[in-house]
C-alpha cells in the first residue's frame, strides 16, 4: 500500500505595518541622545560637573531690578511717671538664747507681737507673707578657737501697705511692738498695676520716634511715608528715688517719691 506523503506546513512572514500618521523610526534619530549621554558619562568619569545646555527659559530676559525705596531709621525714647499706691515693707525679728528651743520661743513671741501690730494698722492677711525662718548657732572666735555663745532665731516678713500715707505709722508700730528684737530691712514704694504706666511710656517713645523721622524727612527733601517696621528695644521700671523726706502722720518719716517707667523703640519709615 503506498504511503501518503505529508508536506511540511509553511507560514508566510508577517508584514510590519505602521499607522498611517506615524512614520517608521529613523535609524539616525537616537544618535543625538546617545551622543549627549556619552558626553555626560565622560564628564562624570573625569570628575567634572555635567552642565546642561542652556534653554530658552534660562536665557536672560533683560529685566531691570527696581531700586530699593529710601528709608529712615530712628530711635524713640519715652517715659511716664506715677505716684506710688503701695509700700512693701520687709521687717522681722531676731532673738538670742542659750538653746535653740529658747531662741525659737522668744522669736515666736516677738513675731506674734509684730503681726498683731501691723494688723491693727490695717494691713490685710493677704498682704502678709513670711519670707524666711532660721535658727543658727553663734560662735565667738578667740585665738583661732571657736566657743559656742548661743543660738539665734530669726523670722522675716513681707508686708504690703496699700495706704501709702500709713507707711510711717506701720513702721512705728513694728518697732514699738517688738522692741530690741525688731528689724526693718527695707521699704519700697511701688504701683500695684504697672501696665498703664508702661503703656504710657511706650506711647511716648513711639511719638518721639515719629517726630524724629518727620524732621529727618523734611531735612532730606522727602515726605514721610508709611511705617515699615517697629521694634521695642527695652523697657525700664526702676524703683523711685525719694525726694526730700515727707513726715507721715503718727509715725516714722518716709518719702514715697514717684515711680517712673521708660521705653525705647527703633522705627523704620519709608521716604516718599
Amino acid at each position: 500500500m503506498p504511503r501518503s506523503r505529508t508536506c511540511p506546513s509553511f507560514t508566510a512572514p508577517r508584514s510590519r505595518t505602521f499607522p498611517s500618521s506615524t512614520a517608521p523610526p529613523s535609524r539616525t534619530s537616537g544618535r543625538a541622545p546617545r551622543a549627549l549621554a556619552g558626553a555626560v558619562v565622560t564628564l562624570l568619569a573625569l570628575g567634572l560637573p555635567a552642565v546642561a545646555a542652556p534653554t530658552a527659559a534660562a536665557r536672560p530676559t533683560g529685566a531691570v531690578t527696581a531700586p530699593s525705596p529710601a528709608t529712615v531709621t530712628v530711635t524713640g525714647e519715652g517715659g511716664a511717671s506715677a505716684q506710688p499706691d503701695i509700700a512693701v515693707v520687709v521687717a522681722g525679728v531676731e532673738a538670742m538664747a542659750e538653746t535653740p528651743r529658747t531662741a525659737l520661743d522668744t522669736q515666736a513671741t516677738a513675731a506674734t507681737a509684730l503681726l498683731d501690730a501691723v494688723r491693727r494698722q490695717g494691713v490685710a492677711e493677704a498682704d502678709i507673707r513670711t519670707e524666711s525662718v532660721s535658727v543658727n548657732p553663734v560662735h565667738d572666735y578667740t585665738d583661732g578657737a571657736a566657743r559656742l555663745r548661743g543660738y539665734q532665731a530669726a523670722q522675716t516678713f513681707s508686708l504690703t501697705v496699700r495706704e501709702v500715707g500709713r507707711t510711717g505709722a506701720v513702721l512705728q508700730a513694728i518697732t514699738d511692738a517688738t522692741g530690741e528684737a525688731g528689724r526693718v530691712n527695707s521699704v519700697t514704694f511701688d504701683v500695684s498695676d504697672p501696665a498703664p504706666l508702661l503703656a504710657r511710656a511706650r506711647q511716648a517713645a513711639h511719638e518721639d520716634a515719629h517726630t524724629k523721622a518727620l524732621q529727618y524727612a523734611r531735612l532730606s527733601g522727602h515726605r514721610l511715608g508709611r511705617l515699615v517696621s517697629l521694634s521695642e528695644d527695652a523697657t525700664g521700671y526702676p524703683r523711685p528715688v525719694p525726694p526730700a523726706a515727707d513726715a507721715a502722720a503718727g509715725g516714722v518719716p518716709v518719702a514715697p517719691g514717684v515711680i517712673r517707667a521708660t521705653a525705647t523703640v527703633t522705627a523704620v519709615y519709608a521716604l516718599d
